[in-house]
This record gives structure tokens, C-alpha cells and sequence, in this order.
């Protein structure tokens, strides 16, 4: 068989192989590719037949790649992401802007940054499409086909073109005036071991965030005490809000609560400012139009 017909043969399966491999369930990759389980499963089953490998390991509960699996899917993701991306240049070269941009980014700053920068742009583009998907994680772009990520200027990885879209950011620790008055005021980190903490629990490594302090190059990091933990940050405003606990939170995010009165920082002279968010993306990504509309909205501007 010559290769164009061994590639003929098995492009698709390898697109549907790659997205299961990737979300590691049959389920969630049949929905993504608009297709029945049982295709999805047939379609697999035949790939692995005609290469003679096993590239999946079925259990009852979990799908995972086997050796031979894991070496096709890093073959395998980066060119489908350029292919993608080309694909999108070259769609791009219609008159007007239009497209679909996937962006992944933790939920406080699609609250607080995001939307505020892009909703503009949305009405002004009507055929450019956002599709924002709110984690934590250090997303792999590229493995998971996301035009850009959204991370804390440190967060970067090597390797990755970093724009800024917002300025340096403050950490504050923050309740309601009612909680301090039962509960006193903390003057130094080690007095937050004594009151009621919201932690965030993060889904890269699934430990619980440790809540770091600086002040004059003095670095203090607690795993501080409480009732309750989350992994997004809208319910721990939420709690805090309720006057029962203190958490940590970025200093946009809460200046509106600040400024009503209804939320007051604590420990502010152990907050330093560290790098802001910033919009990251592969070196090689091409920018199409639609990309381009998304940067420049999002472009930090002092």
C-alpha cells in the first residue's frame, strides 16, 4: 500500500485516536467529535487492527494510553495543531475577520479582565467566535488545541510569546468588616492559623494553595486552617462575602467590594505586587486576523 493510501486510510481514526488519548474518556471525545461511542470505539479498534499496537488501555473506569499510544499522541498533537492553525490562516484570508479562538484561563480573570477587554470587540467582529474554557490546570496549549492560554507572567513556559494584558497584581487578604470585629484583626501572617481560611485546592498538582507573604524581601508561605476549600474562586468570594471566613484574593478582582465597604484587606503591608496576567501563545502560531482582534483587545495599555 502505497503512503498515501496508508494515510488515506487512517487520518481519521488518528484525529478521533488523539482526542480520546487527550481527554482520556470515549465519552467526552464522541461529543467532541459528534459521533456514537460505539463508532468511536469501532473506529479505535480498527487503527490498533491495521497497526498491529495496542495504542488505548480500556478499564471499566479510565482510558489511558499505552507506551506505543503515548509515543503517536506526541507525534501526533503538534501537527495537528499547525494543521489547525494554517487552516485558520488560511480561512483568514477572507475580507472580514472571522474565525473561532480558544483561549483557556483561570475564572477570576475572565471575570475581572477578559470579558471587560473582548465583549467590545465581540460587537464590533460578529464573526469572531470566543470559546473560553475556565481552569487552573498549566494547560498545554498546543496538546489540547487552544490558540492561547491566560497566566500569571510567571506561570509562562519557555519557549511561549508572553504579552502582558494587565497590570501587576496584589494578592489581599480579605473579609468583612462584621468577621475582623468577631474575630480580630491579623497583624502578622502566622495570626491568619487562629481564624477561618477559604482554601483553593489546584487541579495541576491537586495540594491546596499555600498563601504566600512578602514584605521587605522577607518571603512567608502558611498552609493555613478552615472550613471549607474550592478550586474556583467565585464560591470563595462568595463565602467570604457570607461573613464567616477570610481568603486571599486579587486585588481587581475585590476592589469593587473594597471601595462599597462591604469587604476590608488585612495584612496589606505583607502584599507585595508580582507580574500581572499575561496572554501566552506558540512561537510558531500564525497569526490570522481573528488572533490578531483577540491581542489587541486584550494589549495592556498603562
Amino acid at each position: 500500500m502505497s503512503q498515501g493510501n496508508l494515510l488515506r486510510e487512517n487520518i481519521n481514526d488518528l484525529l478521533a485516536f488523539s482526542i480520546v488519548a487527550r481527554e482520556r474518556s470515549f465519552t467526552r471525545a464522541a461529543g467532541q467529535l459528534g459521533i456514537s461511542q460505539s463508532a468511536l470505539s469501532h473506529a479505535i479498534r480498527a487503527l490498533e487492527e491495521r497497526l498491529g499496537l495496542r495504542l488505548l488501555t480500556r478499564t471499566t473506569r479510565s482510558v489511558a494510553p499505552t507506551v506505543a499510544g503515548e509515543r503517536l499522541l506526541a507525534t501526533l498533537a503538534p501537527r495537528l495543531a499547525d494543521i489547525e492553525a494554517e487552516l485558520k490562516a488560511i480561512a483568514s484570508l477572507r475580507d472580514t475577520p472571522a474565525g473561532t479562538i480558544r483561549l483557556t484561563a483561570p475564572d477570576f480573570a475572565v471575570e475581572g479582565l477578559l470579558w471587560p477587554k473582548l465583549a467590545p470587540m465581540l460587537r464590533a467582529y460578529p464573526d469572531v467566535k470566543l470559546e473560553i474554557v475556565v481552569d487552573y490546570a498549566l494547560t498545554d496549549i498546543a496538546a489540547d488545541q487552544f490558540d492561547a492560554g491566560v497566566r500569571y507572567g510567571d506561570r509562562v513556559s519557555d519557549g511561549m510569546i508572553a504579552m502582558r494584558i494587565g497590570p501587576d497584581v496584589r494578592l489581599l487578604c480579605v473579609g468583612t468588616p462584621e468577621y475582623f470585629e468577631s474575630r480580630g484583626r491579623p497583624q502578622v501572617p502566622q495570626d491568619l492559623m487562629s481564624h477561618n481560611c477559604v482554601n483553593v485546592r489546584l487541579p495541576s498538582h491537586g495540594g491546596l494553595w499555600a498563601w504566600e507573604f512578602e514584605r521587605n524581601g522577607r518571603e512567608t508561605r502558611l498552609r493555613v486552617p478552615g472550613q471549607l476549600v474550592f478550586n474556583s474562586i467565585g464560591p470563595m468570594l462568595a463565602a467570604v462575602l457570607d461573613g464567616n471566613a477570610i481568603c486571599m484574593l486579587p486585588d481587581y478582582y475585590v476592589a469593587p467590594y473594597l471601595e462599597t465597604g462591604e469587604l476590608v484587606a488585612v495584612l496589606e503591608d505583607w502584599s507585595e505586587p508580582f507580574s500581572g496576567l499575561h496572554v501566552f501563545y506558540p512561537s510558531r502560531r500564525h497569526a490570522s486576523p481573528a488572533f490578531a482582534l483577540v491581542l489587541d483587545a486584550l494589549r495592556y495599555r498603562e
